[in-house]
């Protein structure tokens, strides 16, 4: 993808060069070689240190969660997307807990350790569910305030906090930009090029699609890995851990919910209308903000130039090169952390 005029050395609206100097002005107090230093972007072999998970009741829940770093130390909430898990922090949280941060990491609904306390809640993924399930596990952790970080859908909620609850939210780093949608939206009709990117959206819309699902998620998710991220050479085993997360006895149900109430053709939940509602005015972000994008996501995405105006506090663009895609977090670890920490030494 051909970088616009959005790119990484750019500097909007005073983001760079104004976070360039918070991080000098505290270095001397804050761990930050761990991140501020490049290196290699793949993931690490062997086993993730983020197996141990804990479990907190909150929105209908038992949410699973992994924590590292000190109690003490400003929050760092991580949120995953489809079809993906926790381990795609699996370095970028250990950078963070490395420099004083509480970092949280939680299985999304439908994911990982993650489960319904009641067979009888609706399976519901719509945005504002995701969303509102982030702001309970900060109420169950008693966290008032966090920076957030995600991709995909973990980039979603992200972004719905940030609009909605601008006062328990710290900073933003979301990879892709303003991804707030809406329903009515969703039933637009596309160019050819960007339907044909969808294609697994309207497989999923079908019976044969939430057959085909269920009956080969694993098989089905890697070539979506392959897909979003053609460059990355991941091995079996890094695919693997995250695959066991699909396992959730609720992941098909929830994955199917998701992307059939883009298109109007799953219910939505009616407490949750009035959020909905707001969403659909697509309210601005006003907290201190680093978009980013990998400059081979093969994943439907906006252009950085789409979303710029929705970001009206200290802003920035990160246009990561080398061959990064979709599952940012995961393909160029210390940039991810490294934005983090940037925009968590603002709050």
């Amino acid at each position: 993808m051909a970088e616009d005029g959005l790119g990484s050395s750019d500097n909007l609206h005073g983001g760079r060069s104004l976070m360039r100097r918070d991080l000098l002005a505290v270095a001397g107090a804050t761990a930050l070689s761990p991140i501020a230093a490049r290196a290699t972007r793949s993931a690490t072999p062997g086993i993730s240190p983020l197996a141990a998970t804990r479990q907190v009741e909150a929105n209908g829940l038992s949410i699973g969660y992994v924590e590292l770093g000190p109690p003490e130390g400003k929050p760092v909430l991580l949120i995953h997307g489809w079809p993906y898990d926790i381990n795609s922090f699996a370095e970028v949280a250990p950078l963070l807990a490395a420099s004083g941060h509480r970092v949280i990491v939680m299985h999304v609904r439908g994911f990982g350790t993650t489960r319904f306390l009641s067979a009888d809640t609706s399976r519901n993924a719509q945005q504002a569910m995701l969303a509102t399930d982030v702001i309970a596990l900060m109420d169950a952790l008693r966290i008032k305030k966090a920076t957030l970080g995600g991709f995909d859908w973990g980039a979603r909620s992200a972004c719905i906090v940030a609009a909605l609850w601008p006062e328990r939210c710290t900073g933003l780093v979301s990879v892709s930009g303003y991804l707030i949608g809406n329903q009515k939206a969703g039933q637009t009709p596309l160019p050819p090029k960007a339907e044909l990117s969808w294609w697994y959206q309207f497989y999923f819309a079908t019976e044969r699609g939430r057959a085909g699902y269920a009956a080969n998620r694993r098989a089905f998710n890697e070539q979506i890995w392959r897909l979003a991220s053609p460059l990355w050479q991941f091995d079996a085993a890094t695919y693997d851990r995250s695959a066991a997360s699909f396992d959730n006895p609720d992941h098909v149900e929830i994955v199917i919910h998701n992307y059939r109430w883009r298109l109007g053709l799953a219910d939505s939940a009616s407490e949750l209308q009035a959020l909905e509602n707001r969403l659909a005015g697509s309210p601005v972000i006003t907290v201190p903000t680093i978009t980013m994008e990998g400059d081979a996501n093969g994943a439907p995405h906006p252009e950085p130039s789409a979303y710029r105006a929705k970001f009206t506090g200290v802003y920035e663009h990160r246009l990561i090169r080398g061959g990064i895609g979709h599952n940012l977090p995961q393909e160029a670890p210390r940039d991810f952390a490294e934005a983090l920490q940037t925009i968590a030494l603002r709050g």
